[in-house]
C-alpha cells in the first residue's frame, strides 16, 4: 500500500499526499525516459522509446529464449573455491561470493543445461551478470567445457549467451587458464562437427571476449551491446588516437567483420532456430 505524507503550510493542514510506490518506474540509461516498469518487462526489458536493451539476469534470459519449461539445468550445485585466499580492501573472495549469491540468487556466473528453442534441442549456457559481473573463474570455465562435452555426446548445437566483465581477478592465473580450457573445448566440438552459436550481449569484454565469446560458428550480437577486450580509455591512451564514437558497439563490430549479425531480443529465438536449421541442412 502506498504511504501518505502529511504536510502543513502557514499553520494550515494540507491533505495527505500519496507517495509513489517504489519499483513502478525505471529510467532508461540511453534516452533517459522514465518508463513504467511493467511495460518494460512486457517488452522483454527493451526500452519502448529508444530500443535500448536492458541487462537481464540468467533466469530471465532463459525464460525469454527457451520453450516454456524445457530448460533442464546441469551442475547447478557448482560453486567457486578460493585458491588464492584473496582479499581486497578488507573483503575476502568468499565474502564477495556470499554477497553476490544473496543479491542474485545464483551460485555462479554461468548456468548450463539442455533446452529447446522453438522445438530445436540445444545445449545452452547463459551467463549471470549479477554475479561478480559475469566474470569467468574456474566454475564458469568448467561449466562451459562440460556443456561442450555434452553437446558432443548428445549431438546437439551449443548455444551460449555471453555477458561478462572478463576473467575474474580473484582467482588470478586460475581464471586466465579458463581461456585456454574453453577454447580447447570448442576445438574438440569443432572436430566432432558440432555447431556453436555465441550470443553477445552488453557487455562482453576481457578474457571472455578473448576466448569463447568470439569463437562461435555464428556470432549474434544484441543491438548496441559493448563488445571488446580492453576498455575504451585504455586503448585510446595506449595507441594515442581518437576512437570513433561507436567504437566497441555491436554495430561497429558488424561493420568491421567481427560479428555475423545483430538481432533484436524479440527475434533471437527465431534467428537461432533458423541458424540451426540452415547448418543442419548443410551437413
Amino acid at each position: 500500500m502506498a504511504k501518505q505524507a502529511k504536510s502543513t503550510w502557514n499553520g494550515f493542514s494540507l491533505k495527505p499526499r500519496r507517495e509513489m510506490p517504489e519499483g513502478l518506474w525505471t529510467k532508461c540509461p540511453a534516452c533517459e525516459h522514465m518508463l513504467y516498469k511493467t511495460e518494460v518487462d512486457k517488452n522483454l526489458n527493451v526500452c519502448p522509446e529508444c530500443d535500448y536493451h536492458f541487462r537481464v539476469s540468467a533466469e530471465v534470459r532463459i525464460q525469454y529464449l527457451v520453450d516454456e519449461g524445457s530448460f533442464q539445468e546441469i551442475r547447478a550445485d557448482m560453486t567457486s573455491n578460493d585458491p588464492l585466499d584473496f582479499k581486497f580492501r578488507g573483503t575476502t573472495y568468499k565474502q564477495r561470493i556470499a554477497a553476490d549469491e544473496e543479491k542474485s540468487g545464483a551460485k555462479e556466473a554461468m548456468r548450463i543445461g539442455k533446452a529447446f528453442i522453438r522445438g530445436r534441442a540445444v545445449m545452452l549456457g547463459v551467463m549471470e551478470p549479477n554475479f561478480l559481473m559475469g566474470s569467468m573463474g574456474y566454475v564458469v570455465g568448467e561449466k562451459f567445457a562440460l556443456a561442450a562435452e555434452k553437446a558432443i555426446e548428445d549431438r546437439l548445437p551449443l548455444v551460449v549467451v555471453c555477458c561478462s566483465g572478463g576473467a575474474r581477478m580473484h582467482e588470478g592465473v586460475v581464471s586466465l587458464g579458463q581461456m585456454a580450457k574453453t577454447s580447447a573445448a570448442l576445438a574438440k566440438l569443432d572436430s566432432a562437427g558440432g555447431l556453436y552459436i555465441a550470443v553477445l550481449t552488453d557487455p562482453t569484454t576481457g578474457g571472455v571476449t578473448a576466448s569463447f565469446a568470439m569463437l562461435g560458428d555464428c556470432l549474434i550480437a544484441e543491438p548496441k551491446a559493448m563488445i571488446g577486450f580492453a576498455g575504451r580509455r585504455t586503448i585510446a591512451e595506449t595507441i594515442k588516437v581518437e576512437l570513433p564514437e561507436d567504437f566497441q558497439t555491436a554495430e561497429f563490430m558488424l561493420e568491421h567483420g567481427f560479428v555475423d549479425m545483430i538481432v533484436h531480443r524479440k527475434d533471437l529465438r527465431t534467428e537461432i532456430a533458423r541458424v540451426i536449421d540452415y547448418c543442419q541442412r548443410r551437413k
